[in-house]
């Protein structure tokens, strides 16, 4: 067996390990029992340090130097060795022990986090959320010495190989000078929200949600749909999980939660199968798995030739006969693409939710500066809410500083893909009319092969055999900035409210 191989069976054994870890982890938020907990952070934690110690194993650095004269002539295997040594060189640079005790805190954290969430407990939770990013700045130090970076931007560069506080900061610069004073002038213009009656039971949402779904082409017999405390997706190509959750007075939000996760599970399911198991075949960064989430989400299905299509689904699944006259296309597109300030990220309308993150994004570099600490957070969440939002929630944690997951899970730096992820959205929607200008008549016949097609030729298929940022110009033409989604956001709000 040839160095090459050998490389390529032992990553596929850290690939697999790091299923079992997936689903431990998707049962944890979706089935397990809360007595169960303790049990499973172990669990998860052993299975982080076994993954960790696979990839450092120093057998692997031979393999390596030796695969590489076989990998030359396949673009493929020369950007898997590329990615593997990237994972290596992290790796390498945490200690086991950090990597054991930053998974158990964080299982811990994210755990009581669900219940306490609920009743608005931030003193109980604020202990366990310290340790958790405590761990995480332990964690973004070594990086950062080990790669010469800023401390936050190593931990960006997590999430999004490449992306830096020195690109992130002018285009959200550039939103913030925009949005507010467009988001004032919209919702001045908009007529009063109309709520429809029917049947919002779970059951009947997650009968619309399974249609929809399916629609798109979501393969259900590799994937599947459930309930939990937050909307998430995980998993890989083979088996792709997403999550959504319901509320008793508005379908608008669990179907559009679904929708967004699903643009995430299609891209699970459309990477290169022959490089299934190599991280070359796995997805790129959360800047493009957002972008993938929300370009089904917000170009697509946020737009009328979706909306006319799915007019009689909804109307089924949900019993909205009865609505008679106010049940209408202008109606329906009014309620789904309702501009407002809101206190949930996850609930937000497009023009709104980069704020969203940019306050979000405003905290991380603080507390990772140093400039402020983790007791810190709600005045912070209010000072930039009121500078943002032009209000604040003062003791309403739930809806504030402990609204999102992240956080609580020691996911520090992802919020900025967000964002990313939907301008990235945007310059692709544009140049998908560019190659298919009359696309949406699809989308209003129901048919989403031609894109689905679009999407596996140009970015799913493509895995990781390029970074982000190249995949982007090379489908689009230009680099990444924010021009796209102003353009996109002024077309679709801006006369039509």
């Amino acid at each position: 067996m040839s160095a090459l191989e050998q490389l390529r069976d032992r990553w596929r054994t850290i690939h697999n390990v790091n299923h079992a870890y997936q689903y431990l982890s998707w049962d944890e938020a979706v089935m397990m029992p809360h007595g169960g907990g303790r049990g499973r952070a172990d669990s998860l934690a052993t299975l982080k340090r076994l993954v960790h110690e696979m990839v450092i194993d120093p057998s692997l650095e031979a393999l390596v130097e030796q695969a590489r004269s076989e990998a030359e002539g396949s673009e493929w295997d020369q950007a898997n060795l590329r990615i593997i040594e990237r994972e290596r060189k992290r790796a390498s640079a945490i200690p086991s022990d950090l990597v054991m005790a930053l998974s158990k805190a964080s299982s811990a954290c994210e755990q009581e986090w669900r219940n306490l969430r609920q009743q608005n407990d931030w003193k109980s939770v604020l202990p366990l959320l310290t340790e958790v990013i405590n761990l995480t700045l332990q964690r973004g130090e070594i990086l950062g010495e080990c790669l010469d970076m800023d401390v936050y931007d190593a931990m960006l560069d997590e999430y999004e190989p490449g992306l830096t506080q020195e690109f992130v900061n002018p285009i959200f610069d550039s939103l913030v000078g925009f949005l507010p004073d467009f988001v004032d002038n919209v919702i001045a213009s908009q007529d009063p929200p109309r709520k429809f009656s029917g049947d919002y039971s779970p059951e009947s949402q997650l009968d619309l949600a399974r249609k929809l779904m399916k629609t798109l082409g979501f393969n259900f017999e590799r994937g599947r749909i459930d309930t939990s405390h937050h909307p998430f997706s995980c998993g890989e190509f083979m088996d792709t999980r997403i999550t959504t959750r319901f509320s008793s007075d508005d379908f608008v939000e669990s179907m559009y939660a679904v929708l967004h996760e699903t643009g995430h599970a299609l891209y699970q399911q459309g990477l290169p199968p022959e490089w299934h198991g190599q991280p070359v075949g796995n997805s790129l960064g959360m800047m493009l798995h957002e972008s993938q989430s929300l370009f089904m989400e917000m170009q697509v299905c946020r737009g009328d030739a979706f909306l006319r299509h799915s007019m009689p689904v909804i109307e089924e699944s949900l019993s909205l006969k009865g609505n008679g006259a106010a049940w209408n296309l202008d109606s329906l597109s009014a309620a789904v693409r309702r501009v407002g300030r809101g206190k949930i990220r996850v609930d937000a309308d497009e023009t709104t939710y980069p704020l969203h993150v940019v306050l979000r994004y405003r905290i991380e570099r603080a507390i990772t500066s140093g400039d402020m600490g983790v007791d810190d957070i709600p005045a912070a969440w209010d000072e930039n809410m009121r500078d943002l939002f032009g209000f604040e929630l003062g003791d309403d944690f739930k809806d504030g500083c402990m609204q999102d997951v992240h956080w609580f899970a020691g996911l520090f730096g992802y919020f900025p893909c967000y964002s990313l992820g939907a301008l990235t959205a945007a310059q692709f929607y544009k140049a998908l009319i560019r190659d298919i200008p009359d696309i949406e008549d699809d989308f209003a016949a129901g048919s989403f092969d031609r894109v689905l097609n679009w999407l596996r030729s140009n970015i799913h298929g493509q895995g990781q055999l390029v970074s982000s940022f190249d995949l982007i110009e090379k489908v689009t033409g230009s680099p990444l900035d924010g021009s796209a989604f102003i353009d996109h956001v002024q077309s679709r709000y801006g006369s039509s409210n």
